[in-house]
């Protein structure tokens, strides 16, 4: 904005306010200095190692989360140092670490109503390790960002976002985690990129989404390495334009140790680089997937990851099949050496040949099952021509 002042000029430049920045540490609480903090404020946590007392959980107060952020636009910042850490640690009987959230939001509810949404969370550079569930879990958020952060040994998840949307998951490892390292659920236009998810069950997994790009991470030493499926009985029903991209994923062997045999994620078995499960219009491009013993990369349908009969896919609510999936450039090559994925053989490559649609380019593998897989664009599906 200009001004005309007694024959000066002025320019007035509209800058963005700028929060207070409170410390915490050691001996003190996050809580408190959360509690205290107004929209834009920024928590800087010094290095210690933090017990919280805790409070029930934004959107299941019979749990106890250590951390609880309800607040618009509030940082949480670890200002660790080399070999002095900021770690928050399960005090006890706790679920979650830190978790944003709304009060009372629900998953059903929020995707259009914005008084249930949280929006502009950031968190950075904590060790978050030993709680029950999550790590760090956003639930209803959007305009976010996770990044530099270690989740260890949570029981359930390392990071969970979940109905969430516009957010950045980078520069994270986790490792641990009886479910997934790195979750991404019903959410929408978010990047996972340049992160180490490893010793997990899951290492990566994109659930009900559209519009993830998880791209350049590292999974290593999970059960699987990135998984992205559709399941029924969700309050979104749609996964597409989804793209994997430029990850290096190896030697994903580790056995399955799932908590609850109810929960699907115990039906995944050791050895999977890459799978997708479903949905439409997504990508596998330009990865690096070696060492997996039951197959480097995979496509499939509901019916057959869930080990259901076909016609008890019905009434999903959505397609079961696989559509328009491209799976190309991607180099996939020494898996399969004893595969444990019921009913197909190890394989770089495998497909379960339902679906429409469905493709593959110019990837690098030896063992294709079945062969020839459908070409995209008359290019060669397989065998690396590039």
């Amino acid at each position: 904005m200009v001004h005309i002042v007694a024959g000066f000029t002025l320019l007035t430049i509209a800058l963005p306010l700028v929060g207070a920045e409170t410390r915490v540490g050691p001996g003190e609480s996050i809580q408190a200095a959360v509690d205290h903090a107004a929209s834009g404020d920024r928590i800087t946590v010094l290095p210690g190692t933090y017990h919280e007392t805790g409070r029930p959980c934004p959107t299941m107060p019979s749990q106890i989360c250590a951390v609880v952020v309800s607040l618009d636009n509030i940082t949480l910042t670890a200002r660790g140092l080399p070999g002095l850490p900021v770690i928050l640690e399960n005090r006890g009987g706790q679920s979650t670490g830190i978790a944003f959230a709304k009060h009372g939001a629900n998953g059903a509810q929020c995707q259009n109503d914005p008084r249930q949404r949280l929006n502009g969370a950031r968190v950075e550079g904590f060790i978050v390790r030993n709680f029950s569930q999550d790590g760090i879990s956003l639930f209803c958020v959007d305009n976010w960002t996770v990044r530099f952060n270690t989740v260890v040994d949570n029981a359930e998840y390392g990071i969970f976002p979940a109905h969430c949307g516009h957010g950045r998951l980078s520069m994270n490892t986790a490792s641990g985690s009886h479910d997934t390292g790195i979750y991404i659920g019903q959410s929408h236009d978010v990047q996972v990129d340049h992160n180490v998810a490893h010793d997990n069950v899951d290492g990566y997994e994109v659930e009900n989404s559209v519009n993830i790009e998880l791209d350049h991470n590292v999974a290593f030493h999970n059960t699987a390495g990135i998984v992205m499926f559709i399941l029924p009985g969700r309050d979104i029903l749609q996964n597409h334009g989804n793209q994997i991209h430029d990850n290096f994923v190896f030697e994903n062997n580790s056995p399955n140790t799932c908590l609850d045999p109810a929960e699907d994620v115990c039906l995944v078995p050791p050895g999977i680089g890459i799978l997708a499960v479903g949905g439409d219009h997504n990508r596998i491009d330009h990865n690096q997937v070696g060492g997996n013993q039951s197959f480097g990369i995979g496509l499939t349908d509901v019916c057959t990851a869930l080990r259901m009969a076909p016609n008890a896919c019905r009434g999903f609510g959505f397609d079961p099949l696989p559509k328009s999936t491209h799976i190309e450039f991607n180099t996939a090559l020494d898996n399969g050496a004893n595969p444990q994925f019921p009913g197909f053989p190890g394989a770089d490559l495998i497909w379960s040949a339902l679906g429409t649609g469905n493709c593959w380019r110019d990837n690098l593998a030896k063992v294709i099952f079945p062969r020839p897989l459908p070409a995209c664009d008359g290019e060669s599906p397989e065998d690396g021509k590039r």
